[in-house]
């Protein structure tokens, strides 16, 4: 996909800012945590196409609104993804300022997890 120079640098300014982890990572801290929360936050019409089998989904135009009342705790450790690692950083940011410390954006996002063969809800 072709994104935007404007979207490009808010996204690198983000990544910044943020924890990136790789789906090796990812594999290690389920395994170690299984109160992980991996959140999808693709619009409605990506989930339904496929999704991590543990993925709950918070679309990132919702992510703000919805995230307390879905994980109260701001100590739980969430992983955030979306297709390729774009949108999930600009969401892991946004869930830091809202107070969460223990989040990180999934490096290459659903297109990582399913060229990995990770199990999916399809």
């Amino acid at each position: 996909m072709q994104h935007s120079p404007g979207f490009l640098k808010i996204v690198e300014e983000a990544k910044s800012r943020v924890h990136e982890v790789t789906l090796e990572d990812l594999r290690a801290r389920l395994t170690a945590n299984p109160s992980l929360v991996l959140v999808d936050v693709r619009e409605d019409n990506e989930w339904a196409a496929g999704h991590a089998v543990e993925a709950v989904h918070l679309g990132k135009g919702i992510l703000e609104r919805d995230l307390e009342s879905r994980v109260p705790d701001p100590e739980t450790e969430i992983v955030l993804y979306c297709g390729g690692g774009f949108r999930s950083a600009l969401s892991a940011e946004a869930a830091g300022r809202m107070g969460y410390r223990n989040v990180a954006s999934l490096i290459g996002g659903y297109k990582a997890m399913v060229t990995a063969g990770w199990p999916m809800v399809r």
